[in-house]
């Protein structure tokens, strides 16, 4: 998305600090050609962050069964898989004990023994040349902001408290090590021989992971503490928000956003944060002043979650960036408010920073023209879709019946997909077996019934969604919108009914526009949308009980029993 710059969101004059430069594109340019080659990686999505663990707790039980590799080595291997990307300053020193293993150990075939060699030299090459990367960034960084420094603000209420950097870390690393190594003094304990050769790799595997966390907590608490310690290097930035909920910067002369530098996590230091020594005297007072402010919070995060629901990036605001930008660093933002006539914030990164590589951006910006194609396809066919609608309805043709929308062959398949994979664990046995199938039950009887048979009717009185305990009603005044985003189907309604009933499904956009297809959800969406804005479109006569949709609780009941007698009664 681009960004016009009258958009542009300004800090006041006395909110920079004393002669603060501009990162402009020129010295910006040289910061983003320090970056490593483009083979290596510096950046991932977050689905990548969560497979790569698993991967690493996979490959290591596959190297302990198939490869005769101790416990411990096999996980020491596989575990370079997430420090390649996560932590290059553990590869880097470990990887000559990994090849060590692997050329020592285990029984296998030479030319597999070579090729993990290789694997292994590649990830320390390509962690040495981005560790090398991240000096020629700092250096460049620290040129571009030419020797001005300025303290670095914080909220009122965070002066004299601990940095929190590193808490999360450190926690979620001291239950992933206790799990780790539980699960290797549990290995007798399983069922089936290969599990039993597979649990203490996936154990050690797993303790590593804990052990990742906990030395990632240190260096970022140490960063974020040192960040605040003295007087830091400050440079005028763009910034936005992302449908990630990252936070995109960009050259100070960057109006269109169109080459964001690196991304990084932040959170705003709110003055609204729990301060327990707070005055109460005032309550009573400043009850109807909370009250506003309140309902302004809940409106703020009612527009946030919609915008991540539609992948919409936030307005694009001037900031002062302290800190020196580089791959790992921990940076503060004193940025615009994302409403104009608003204070500054404070917005401290809570992740390290991540520079937007060259193949990224290329990526990013592909991405953007295909989505670009596809919306104004889909708006063709959304159109078309609405004036079908409005002919109908113009025409008096069953301008007297009510109009209905159901489940249909979109669901089905979401539904299908699912189920395809319950075959793989029928074959376990044991406890596994029992409390896999009756949670998946479960699950079953809740979210099937909808899938499946979701149905919205239209009247002259609004929009009528059957659902598990009943039905419910959602006036035509009290819609917001009507809208098909991603794989999504969403009405949106007022606090005063409900905000908001939805229903997905796996959609290919590519090949619906190759097709000319129009997904269900898109032509439903367009349906409502031109009842919802024209009222001669509407149904003229009201639903009665029938046609509003029954409650589908009693298919949620069938759907269980049935499941939980095939996981118990069959073999």
């Amino acid at each position: 998305m681009s960004t016009d710059s009258a958009e542009v969101l300004r800090l006041p004059g006395e909110a920079i600090p004393e002669g603060c430069r501009p990162w402009e594109a020129g010295e910006a340019g040289r910061w983003t050609r320090g970056l490593p080659p483009s083979w290596v990686p510096v950046r991932a999505r977050t689905s990548v962050f969560v497979a790569l663990p698993v991967a690493a707790v996979a490959g290591a039980g596959l190297l302990h069964r198939s490869g005769g590799l101790p416990a411990w080595a096999a996980a020491l291997v596989a575990l370079h898989l997430v420090w390649l990307v996560l932590r290059p300053e553990a590869a880097l020193v470990l990887v000559p004990f990994a090849v060590a293993a692997v050329s020592t150990l285990g029984d296998f075939a030479s030319p597999v023994r070579l090729g993990l060699t290789a694997v292994l030299v590649g990830v320390w090459v390509a962690v040495g040349l981005r560790l090398a990367a991240r000096k020629r960034q700092r250096a460049a960084g620290l040129e571009a902001a030419g020797g001005v420094t300025a303290e670095v603000p914080r909220a009122p209420w965070a002066l004299g408290r601990r940095s929190e950097r590193g808490t999360f870390l450190l926690w979620s690393g001291l239950v992933t090590v206790v799990a780790g190594g539980a699960l290797y003094a549990t290995a007798g304990l399983w069922d089936l021989a290969e599990d039993r050769q597979v649990v203490p790799a996936a154990g050690w595997c797993l303790a590593g992971l804990g052990l990742t966390m906990l030395l990632s907590a240190a260096p970022a608490r140490r960063r974020a503490v040192g960040l605040r310690r003295a007087p830091a290097p400050v440079l005028r930035v763009l910034v936005r928000e992302n449908g990630d909920v990252e936070t995109e910067v960009f050259a100070a002369d960057d109006l269109a956003a169109l080459r964001p530098l690196f991304t990084v996590f932040t959170m705003e230091l709110d003055g609204g944060a729990d301060d327990d020594e707070d005055e109460t005297e005032d309550e009573t007072e400043d009850e109807t002043e909370d009250q506003t402010e309140d309902d302004a919070d809940d409106e703020s995060l009612r527009e946030l979650i919609s915008r991540i629901d539609d992948e919409r990036a936030g307005p694009l605001r001037e900031a002062v960036l302290y800190g020196t930008p580089y791959d790992g660093a921990e940076v503060v933002f004193l940025a615009a408010a994302d409403k104009a006539g608003e204070p500054p914030v404070v917005e401290a990164s809570v992740g390290p920073v991540r520079p937007v590589t060259a193949l990224a951006y290329r990526w990013r910006a592909r991405t953007e023209r295909g989505k670009a194609l596809r919306q104004a396809r889909l708006e063709e066919l959304r159109g078309a879709a609405a004036a079908v609608v409005v002919a109908e309805r113009t025409g008096r043709k069953a301008a007297a019946g009510v109009r209905k929308w159901r489940a249909g062959w979109a669901d089905w398949i979401a539904v299908g997909l699912v189920l395809l994979f319950l075959p793989l664990y029928w074959e376990d046995s044991g406890w596994w077996r029992y409390g896999y199938g009756l949670v998946t039950t479960l699950l079953a009887a809740l979210l099937l019934p909808r899938r499946v048979a979701w149905r919205i009717t239209a009247d002259h009185e609004g929009l009528w969604f059957n659902g598990l305990s009943g039905t419910r009603h959602l006036a035509w005044d009290h819609i917001r919108a009507a809208e098909c985003e991603g794989a999504r189907l969403r009405i949106l309604g007022t606090p005063a009914s409900f905000e908001e009933w939805r229903v997905a499904s796996p959609r290919w956009p590519w090949l619906e526009s190759r097709l000319g297809v129009l997904h269900p959800y898109q032509r439903t969406a367009a349906e409502i949308t031109a009842m919802w804005r024209d009222p001669a479109t509407r149904p003229d006569a009201p639903a009665d009980e029938r046609q509003r949709g029954r409650a589908l609780w009693p298919l949620g009941i069938v759907l269980g029993v049935v499941g939980a007698a095939a996981v118990v009664l069959l073999p």
